[in-house]
This record gives C-alpha cells, sequence and structure tokens, in this order.
C-alpha cells in the first residue's frame, strides 16, 4: 500500500492504519519545515531502558519497556542516518534513556561516524549519557569517531543522589565523568534539571564541580517529560532563578551567536569558562530549532513534546522490495518535517503533555 505517511498519534485509539509513502520529489535537498527552519540535527535514542529511575523522569517500578523485536537494529539506525545525512543533517546525538546500555554502542558510534553529508564533510556523533559505565568504554567510544559528550549530573551530594534517582550509583557515575575529563572529547558538558527543594541549594556547587572537570555546567528548567506525568510548574526553578543564584558568586555575560542551539551561554567573570541555561518552558527557542528525534521503536518525531509520531518501521522493515527503499524513507522524513508547528506550545491554554516519557521520546 503506497500513500501519503499518517502521523500516528500516540495514546489514540484506534491507531490508523500503518502505510508506506510515494517517494517525495524533494528528495537530496536541504530538509526545511513551512517556517524556514533548516533541520541539522537528529536525536537517535537507542533504547527507553535507563540503568537509574530518577523521580522527575519515570516512576521506580511498574514501566512498560519497548519490546526488543521493536528496537531498531545498528543496520536500521544507520541507514536512516544516512539517509537523513545525504539531506544535510550534521550532527546525530546518541541518547535514550541510557545509550551505553545497548551493547553495540561502539559499533552504532563507528558506524555513524563514518557518514558523510552532501558536501562530503563527515557528520559529527555526540552522545548523552548518566556516565555509568563510560569509564569502561570511552577509550573505544573516542576511537570509533564519538566527538561530544553531556553527562547528566543533578548533584554533587552522594546521599541526594541515591535519592534522586532511586540507585546508588554516585560512585561509578563520578567514575564516568572522571574518564571523561581525562579523555580528549571537548566540550565535555554536563547537565543537571534545576527543582526546587531538591538541587536548587547547590547550583554553584555543580558549576565549581564542573570546573574542577574542566566542563561545562548546563542547567535545564523541568519540563512536562516524566512517564509519570507528574510535572509540576511551581517545582520548576526558572531561568531567571538559575541566573540570579549564579550572578551571586560570577558575573554572568552572555555570549552571541547561539543560532540553534538549545542553551544559552553565560560566560564567567572574566574567564574562558562558561555555563548554560536552557529554558524551554520560560524562554522557549523554537523559532531556531533545527532537531528531528528518531525513538529507538522507529518513531520520527519533530519536537520534543509533539503528540504525532512518523513511523518508519513499514518502511524499513518492509518484505516488499518496491516499498523498502530510501526514497520512501525519506520521504516520511519529510512529512514529519512539513507537519512540525511553530513552538512546543508549552504555555498554551491547550496544551498536553506527550504519552511518552523522556526515556522513551529520547533527549
Amino acid at each position: 500500500m503506497s500513500s501519503q505517511p499518517v502521523p500516528v498519534t500516540i495514546g489514540s485509539a484506534p491507531p490508523p492504519p500503518r502505510t508506506v509513502p510515494d517517494p517525495d520529489p524533494r528528495r537530496g535537498s536541504p530538509l526545511v519545515d513551512t517556517f524556514g527552519r533548516v533541520h541539522r540535527d537528529l536525536r537517535i535514542s537507542l533504547t527507553d531502558r535507563c540503568s537509574l529511575r530518577c523521580t522527575y523522569c519515570m516512576p521506580e517500578q511498574g514501566m512498560e519497556w519497548l519490546a526488543r523485536s521493536s528496537i531498531l537494529s545498528v543496520d536500521e539506525i544507520v541507514r536512516v542516518a544516512r539517509i537523513c545525512a545525504e539531506a544535510g543533517i550534521s550532527t546525530f546525538r546518541l541518547t535514550g534513556g541510557e545509550p551505553l546500555l545497548r551493547r553495540d554502542i561502539v559499533q552504532v558510534v563507528s558506524e555513524l561516524a563514518a557518514l558523510r553529508t552532501p558536501d562530503g564533510k563527515p557528520v559529527q556523533v555526540a552522545m548523552t549519557t548518566n556516565g555509568i559505565g563510560l569509564d569502561k568504554v570511552i577509550t573505544a567510544l573516542a576511537d570509533a569517531g564519538l566527538a561530544r559528550l553531556n553527562i547528566s549530573l543533578d548533584t554533587v551530594q552522594p546521599e541526594r543522589f541515591a535519592e534522586l534517582t532511586r540507585r546508588n550509583r554516585f560512585k561509578d557515575v563520578m567514575a564516568g565523568i572522571e574518564a571523561a575529563s581525562r579523555s580528549g572529547l571537548r566540550p565535555l558538558k554536563l547537565n543537571a534539571v534545576a527543582m526546587r527543594g531538591v538541587n536548587d541549594d547547590e547550583l554553584v556547587d555543580l558549576v565549581e564541580f564542573a570546573l574542577s572537570m574542566q566542563a561545562q555546567m548546563r542547567f535545564i528548567e523541568q519540563m512536562p517529560l516524566d512517564a509519570g506525568h507528574t510535572w509540576d510548574r511551581k517545582q520548576m526553578v526558572t531561568r531567571e532563578e538559575i541566573l540570579a543564584a549564579l550572578g551571586k558568586r560570577w558575573e554572568l555575560h552572555p555570549v552571541p551567536g547561539r543560532g540553534g542551539a538549545p542553551a544559552e551561554k553565560f560566560r564567567l567573570d572574566d574567564t574562558d569558562s562558561h555555563v548554560g541555561v536552557i529554558a524551554s518552558v520560560t524562554a522557549p527557542f523554537c523559532g531556531a530549532c533545527d532537531r528531528l528525534r528518531l525513538t529507538a521503536d522507529g518513531q520520527l518525531r519533530n519536537c520534543l513534546f509533539s503528540t504525532d509520531e512518523y513511523d518508519l518501521i513499514p518502511v524499513v522493515r518492509a518484505e516488499d522490495p518496491e516499498l523498502n527503499t530510501d526514497e520512501r524513507i525519506d520521504a516520511v522524513l519529510r512529512a514529519c518535517i512539513d507537519a512540525k508547528k511553530a513552538g512546543h506550545g508549552i504555555n498554551d491554554p491547550g496544551f498536553l503533555q506527550p504519552a511518552r516519557g523522556m526515556n522513551a521520546i529520547g533527549g
């Protein structure tokens, strides 16, 4: 069956029939949405599973994981990524869940790093991780072509870490961060979700720790992406509050030239050190968004907060060779781009939280 791809609204019943789209005549051209945004970044979730159970992300028990048979293989991931690279995607960020739980993670990095954009330049492969087990594979990842690392760290207090993540893995995370600091992967970034009454008293401590690791600290406003749908706007520490707390310790100088980056950067005093703030809720940056997301089970998403997904499985696993083609994968990609909205709408009265949690969407 060949037709236009139909977006699947997560949580709807019954879902529309899976379809295989006709090829799009724009294949080979840049991925530009109806608002003129050129897309250059693909976030690839490798798994929905995680070695932690952070309170703001998922419940401690009772999670329904994706079936292993539904998870994209290395060949499927690299095929989709290659077609994206041919359309101008130049950065691939591996996420999860926890991407290091994939036993084939080094192979994924190696094959992605071999891709080229239409001008012949190599793509850049980055990863967001909680750091557990990183010390054991970081050399292999760097040799395979990994260029950059973001490591999640919400607290530098071991007891608070155990309470927040519901796992006693603080030493493992520290080992991963220290290994990353010793590596040549730069810039190295540490990410923290700022939460009222949880870690808002150690924002300065987190920055100072990052500086000691030759890393850049980035604070993220808590977003409605938890699997349990317990997000409370009142618990969110805002951009202004974060900057006010840091401003008591350092003079913050805004860094121009943000482009499509999610974080605003600020230089600390008269140094070369920086801190970043990702204010998706109070200061959305949707107008410059250049990102797409691919879930571990083969769904394309044009926004972190989208309630619609575009299913690649009917194409990449079609038994009919006339349907399982690169041209039809490209068509799904462009349909997803065409449907992208001007913004995520978090602050709109009718905003609906995505049915999937962050662990299943990918960061």
